[in-house]
C-alpha cells in the first residue's frame, strides 16, 4: 500500500512555503497540508468524490447572507467550533492550580450584537409578544474567581431566540430591533435580575449543505434550547435535544434548572445562575479570553466570527 504513493509528495508541497511566510502561518498551513494528503490516501479518495467535495465548498458560499453564515454552519455540524466545543476549548480552557474553573467560555458565534441597549435592572428583555414564550425571572452573581467577591458594575450581556426559533435580525415581521437581548450592568455585590423567556428548541435551516451534510449522516437539525450570555450559553434540562444537539454545543456545567415561580404575574419560572470569571490575563498567555473581568466590566469589543 505505502509503496502506491510517492512518499515524497506531501513533503515537498509543503517546503514550497516561501521563506516570508509568517512562523504561525507556517505551522498551520504544514499541518493542514499533511492532514489533508493524509485523508485522501486513508480513504482512498476518488477524483469523482473529490469533485463532490469541490462542488460543494461552492454551494457554501452561494448560500451564504449577511445574516447567514453558512460556512460557521458546517463547522458546527461538524463539531469544529460548535459553539463551546473544539476551537473554543483548546483556546479558552482554564483551571486554578487548586482545580478550581471559572465558568466555561464559548465562541461568540455569528448572533451576538454590538447593539443591544443597556437596560435598568429587573427590566423586560421580551419586547414583542411570544404567545408560546414562557416568562422567566433570571438572577444571580458576577464573582471573582480567585478572590470570591462579587464584581460590581460588571456587564451582563444576554440574548436569545424566540420562541419561534428566530433571532430579531432574522425575524423583522415579528421582532422588533434588540427584541431579547440587552445589556445590565451588576450591583455592589456583582447581583443582577431580569425578565427574559424560557428558551426553546428549534431546527438548524435545512435547505443549504448543511441540511444536505446533516442527511447524509442521518442526523436531525435540531438545536437544544439556549440562552445566550458574553460569558456563557445555557441549556434547559429538560430539552429533548441535549444528548444529540446538532452541532455538539452541550457541555455538562451549562445544563441549568428552570424551577416554577410562585406569586410573580410576571414570570412563572426562575432561572438562578452565577457566573465566576477569571481576572484579565489569567492563564494562558497570549490568548484573547472572553471570560476577562475587564473586558467584562468595561464592554470591550471581545473576539466573534
Amino acid at each position: 500500500m505505502a509503496g502506491r504513493f510517492d512518499p515524497n509528495f506531501t513533503q515537498h508541497c509543503i517546503d514550497t512555503i516561501g521563506p516570508t511566510t509568517a512562523d504561525r502561518q507556517r505551522v498551520i498551513f504544514s499541518s493542514l497540508i499533511k492532514h489533508l494528503h493524509d485523508f485522501a490516501r486513508e480513504v482512498e479518495l476518488s477524483v469523482d468524490e473529490w469533485m463532490i467535495g469541490v462542488h460543494f465548498v461552492n454551494t457554501i458560499g452561494k448560500i451564504s447572507t449577511p445574516t447567514r453564515n453558512e460556512a460557521h454552519r458546517m463547522c458546527d455540524v461538524l463539531g469544529l467550533e460548535s459553539s463551546c466545543r473544539l476551537v473554543d476549548e483548546i483556546a479558552h480552557k482554564l483551571m486554578t492550580e487548586d482545580g478550581v474553573e471559572p465558568t466555561s467560555s464559548s465562541i461568540l458565534g455569528p448572533f451576538w450584537s454590538p447593539d443591544a441597549p443597556f437596560r435598568e435592572m429587573g427590566a423586560n428583555i421580551a419586547i414583542d409578544p411570544a404567545p408560546l414564550g414562557k416568562p422567566t425571572y433570571m438572577h444571580g452573581q458576577v464573582t471573582d474567581l480567585l478572590t470570591g467577591k462579587g464584581i460590581p458594575n460588571a456587564v451582563f450581556d444576554i440574548w436569545q431566540a424566540s420562541a419561534n426559533g428566530k433571532y430579531d435580525f432574522q425575524d423583522p415581521d415579528n421582532q422588533s430591533p434588540n427584541n431579547l437581548r440587552g445589556k445590565f450592568r451588576t450591583d455592589d455585590s456583582g447581583n443582577y435580575h431580569f425578565y427574559c423567556l424560557k428558551p426553546t428548541a428549534y431546527s438548524l435551516p435545512i435547505d443549504g449543505p448543511a441540511g444536505v451534510l446533516l442527511n447524509v449522516l442521518d442526523r436531525h437539525p435540531m438545536r437544544p434550547a439556549h440562552i445566550h450570555l458574553m460569558v456563557r450559553k445555557m441549556l434547559p434540562t429538560d430539552d429533548p435535544y441535549l444528548s444529540t444537539d446538532t452541532v455538539f454545543a452541550v457541555k455538562d456545567d451549562l445544563v441549568v434548572d428552570f424551577t416554577p415561580r410562585e406569586n410573580d404575574p410576571k414570570a412563572g419560572f426562575t432561572l438562578e445562575y452565577n457566573v465566576k470569571l477569571a481576572p484579565k490575563g489569567y492563564g494562558r498567555p497570549g490568548t484573547n479570553q472572553q471570560l476577562e473581568i475587564d473586558a467584562i466590566k468595561e464592554q470591550k469589543d471581545l473576539p466573534r466570527l
